[in-house]
């Protein structure tokens, strides 16, 4: 037995000491990279590490308090707040250097007090990027120490309420801002969005407080919109490209939303020369169809590439406001139309498509997808009208309403009997 080979110890220590070795020697803009990608929870547990990883986290200049980062479980909602307020003044007591980005993002924090505290904190820094959510409880009103943050390039709010101060000139450096479930005063959003010189995306979703929408942002690129307001409007916004708008209400023949004999599409697309991509959500098209309605705009859309319309075939002014943005779009290379299929019930307009679509090329549409159709003449017209218009085209893509297998097929068929301008088309059908 003495000649037996001793065994010999395990290796793990060793190596698990060369592995913490060489998590130690990172440079420290590696190491800051790696911490960037965690969340801050599992930031703060690599000062376990090693020492020189210790007080790595303190000096994130990204900071983000969500679910995710902050794990707090327990049925005392007391508690809980209790537990994440602390978490968060921890967390700032300790931090060294500037804080590039705060988001507070908890489902479990209320619009509490303590959050005064560290915007004011954070308005003495240098910070950059600043989202709040306040997922329960009553709209959080924002402190005036907010409005002093003039190096803010983000800015992004969920279910406050905002009171900007008189001395409040804008957010000079702003260059993105994204407001939802927001109450504001008309004038106030009104000078915030005109004294915001570099504002390039703007979001607005679920607002109260105004319902005109004068929207005055000459470096707009993206203007994103869901509410219920009365009117909206565009003043020297030339650059903008990108447009999403939803009317979230019915606004019924009774009101008249029009701008007089201009009409609302004409007034709509007057500061709108450089129009990329439109989404007309809703019954935002039925606002478009108010007033005058022309053939064709005074100014085509000669850059407008993508057009999405949510459009009750039945309603006569709607299908004219979609016809002339078709003809006002000579570059359109991608058309979606939603159909409405709450309105379908009131025939208005079962002939509008033969009456005032007479021959018009879309000579670079390539894939067209209509969604929610059931088979009523004005929206078998209008496809018809598409296919056959459509030279270059590559797909068409029809998804029925809710519908059974039957007439479904029924559907198919009719479709398919249909001319096409373009050999090349195919024909896709997606069951609903």
């Amino acid at each position: 037995m003495s000649n037996l080979k001793q065994r010999e110890p395990p290796e793990a220590p060793c190596i698990l000491k060369i592995e913490l070795d060489r998590l130690s020697n990172l440079p420290g803009h590696i190491i800051e990279k790696i911490l960037s990608h965690l969340s801050l929870r599992d930031a703060v547990r690599t000062s376990a590490l090693s020492s020189k990883w210790r007080y790595k986290w303190d000096t994130l200049p990204y900071l983000v308090f969500d679910n995710q980062s902050v794990l707090v479980l327990s049925p005392d909602q007391t508690l809980v707040k209790n537990k994440l307020v602390n978490i968060v003044d921890h967390v700032l007591l300790l931090h060294t250097g500037p804080i590039h980005k705060f988001k507070l993002s908890h489902r479990d924090l209320q619009g509490v007090s303590d959050i005064d505290r560290w915007i004011l904190f954070l308005s003495r820094g240098s910070v950059k990027e600043f989202i709040l959510e306040i997922w329960k409880g009553h709209r959080y009103r924002l402190p005036a120490s907010i409005y002093s943050c003039q190096k803010l390039i983000h800015l992004e709010l969920f279910n406050c309420l905002l009171r900007p101060p008189s001395t409040f000139k804008g957010f000079k450096s702003l260059k993105s801002l994204d407001l939802q479930h927001i109450t504001m005063d008309q004038l106030d959003f009104e000078s915030m969005i005109s004294s915001c010189p570099l504002l390039e995306r703007l979001t607005l979703m679920n607002f109260d407080g105004f319902t005109l929408l004068n929207i005055h942002a000459p470096n707009l690129l993206f203007f994103d919109v869901g509410g219920v307001f009365e009117d909206v409007s565009f003043q020297n916004t030339f650059h903008l490209a990108v447009v999403s708008i939803g009317l979230y209400v019915n606004t019924g023949s009774e009101r008249d939303l029009a701008f007089g004999s201009t009409g609302n599409l004409m007034k709509f697309f007057a500061c709108l020369p450089h129009i990329q991509r439109l989404e007309v959500q809703s019954f935002f098209l039925k606002y478009l169809a108010a007033g005058t309605m022309p053939g064709k705009l005074p100014t085509p859309c000669l850059d407008l590439s993508f057009l999405s319309i949510r459009v009750n075939f039945n309603n006569r002014e709607e299908n004219l406001a979609a016809l002339c943005l078709l003809r006002s779009s000579p570059k359109l290379q991608e058309l979606e139309m939603l159909a409405r299929v709450e309105e379908q019930g009131t025939v208005r307009a079962a002939a509008i498509i033969t009456e005032h679509s007479q021959s018009f090329p879309f000579n670079q549409l390539r894939h067209i997808k209509i969604v929610g159709v059931s088979g009523i003449k004005q929206e078998l017209c209008f496809i018809n009208f598409l296919l056959a218009n459509s030279p270059v085209l590559e797909r068409m893509t029809v998804k029925p309403a809710a519908t059974d297998a039957d007439a479904g097929w029924d559907l198919v068929k009719e479709l398919l009997r249909f001319r096409r301008a373009s050999v090349f088309a195919e024909f896709v059908y997606l069951d609903p």
